[in-house]
């Protein structure tokens, strides 16, 4: 009974042994796992650190290229270039830039192939710059000889104009100096005064009741610059007050005299021929006497004042 107690002591004491043995190898499976993933946890921490730093080091390399991207853009247009194709790039760019978010997809060498292909873009641009550049240095420099040619051509159309001005102008002058010279000239003009009987009085100067109707007569000067043709002449007879005598019903009307319209006493038509002839006027008011005082005489040809007397009623 005391062999069979020991026994029974002894194995439990084995059994303790055995568990405490299993447990302790437990507890060394478990520190392995934990180291195992401890070090793989370090790992995928280091893994991820140099991902970020990569896509950090991507982004800013692309914030470089869109800042040159846009300056290119600007340059082009200024120089007159098509940038189409860069606005669609810069969309790209814009677009790869948004993707970089997603740390976890990052391919580095998928956007060091991107950076390449934009860098080579701004290379090409470089050399378009270069060229636009020269073609607009030759523009311009075209550009200012058209200008100063057109400069050389408006100052010789304006000496021209100024030519062609100056000749009109002496032409017009030399033709008003032919014209004026051209035009009739009446001398010794003298007024008489018929009677109703038809006795005529000179002196120039008359009593009213004498008077029936008056005789203006003068001489028409010779003038080789005069055209020997039919003349129109115009009478103005001024009583003492400045009016015109006129009586629309016997023959007065109006004429042209420089820019206005003028009244006159009577007119006739003669044929001039340069001989030095003489032409009368003859004219009655009627039961109409003259007024007392120096009445005017004018005589008017072709637009121009011909000749002038004046007769006095007392």
């Amino acid at each position: 009974m005391e062999t069979y107690t020991q026994d029974r002591r002894n194995n439990r004491k084995n059994y303790l042994l055995v568990a405490l043995a299993i447990l302790a190898g437990l507890n060394v499976l478990l520190l392995y796992f934990y180291y195992q993933e401890r070090q793989a946890n370090k790992s995928q921490e280091t893994t991820i650190a140099a991902k970020t730093e990569e896509v950090l080091a991507t982004k800013t390399r692309l914030d470089s290229i869109s800042t040159q991207l846009d300056a290119k853009i600007a340059e082009i247009q200024s120089l007159g270039g098509q940038v189409d194709s860069l606005l669609r790039l810069k969309e790209q760019l814009e677009i790869d830039k948004r993707n970089l978010k997603n740390v976890a997809a990052f391919d580095s060498k998928k956007y060091q192939t991107k950076i390449q292909d934009y860098v080579a873009v701004l290379s090409q641009k470089d050399d378009e710059i270069a060229r636009l550049k020269e073609e607009n240095s030759i523009l311009t420099n075209q550009n200012q000889t058209l200008n100063q040619e057109n400069a050389n051509l408006k100052n010789e159309r304006q000496s021209l104009a100024d030519s062609v001005n100056a000749y009109a102008t002496r032409n017009k002058e030399l033709s008003d100096k032919v014209t004026v010279g051209a035009a009739l000239r009446a001398t010794s003009v003298t007024v008489n005064a018929l009677t109703k009987r038809g006795k005529e009085q000179d002196g120039g100067k008359y009593k009213a009741r004498n008077i029936d109707r008056i005789r203006v007569t003068f001489r028409l000067l010779q003038n080789q610059l005069t055209q020997q043709n039919e003349k129109e002449i115009y009478l103005r007879i001024l009583d003492p007050s400045g009016a015109v005598i006129s009586d629309m019903a016997t023959g007065s009307g109006e004429f042209s005299f420089g820019d206005q319209s003028m009244i006159y006493t009577a007119k006739q038509s003669i044929l001039f021929d340069n001989t030095g002839q003489e032409v009368s006027f003859v004219y009655g008011r009627g039961n109409i006497p003259f007024k007392e005082g120096k009445h005017v005489i004018e005589l008017y040809s072709e637009g121009f004042k011909i000749g002038e007397g004046d007769f006095t009623v007392r």
